[in-house]
């Protein structure tokens, strides 16, 4: 499996028993989601490599606490600390057509309600505050910060995202 062929679903964050079980901060906001999983990837060496999960739930509404098979002692446990979860992109739940996932509008086009067409999305930097729609516009990088207020429409089909900026922003990337 290819990371690309795959979305980001959590972190191995601390070890829970002495029989080998796990915390898993997952990267969602409905981890009940995740709670019936039979097997994940995790990355080892830049690699995924798939394990089975022998048993999960959630711990403290958070976390997911999980057995992975042949993880079997404290010592084993402690040695995935830090691995990071993968998930196949075909096992995430679909959303509504106004919501998307970050990988899904790469390539979008985003039309400004004063300037029309702004450039094309390449990238989500979500390392800020707040998560940035990266722009391409003629070679020019344009910000325009992913708030609700800002987004008036997803438009799936026709791959655009229509956007109401303040005031000046988009003039402070193209002038």
């Amino acid at each position: 499996m290819r990371k690309e062929d795959c979305f980001y679903l959590g972190k191995i964050v601390r070890k829970f028993s002495f029989k080998g079980e796990v915390l898993i901060k997952l990267d969602t906001d409905e981890p009940e989601l995740y709670t019936e999983m039979e097997s994940v990837f995790v990355e080892y060496n830049e690699n995924l490599v798939p394990f089975f999960i022998e048993r999960s739930y959630l711990h403290k509404s958070t976390l997911l606490r999980a057995k992975i098979e042949d993880i079997d002692t404290e010592q084993d446990a402690e040695d995935m600390i830090g691995a990071e979860l993968y998930l196949p992109l075909e096992q995430l739940p679909q959303l509504p057509d106004d919501k998307f996932y970050f990988h899904e509008i790469i390539g979008f086009d985003v039309i400004d309600q004063q300037y029309g067409n702004i450039g094309k999305i390449v990238s989500i930097n979500d390392t800020t505050a707040q998560a940035l729609f990266e722009i391409d516009k003629d070679g020019k990088q344009i910000l325009v910060p992913m708030n609700d207020e800002f987004i008036e429409k997803v438009d799936k089909k026709n791959k655009e995202i229509k956007v109401i900026t303040p005031e000046g922003l988009v003039d402070l990337y193209l002038s």
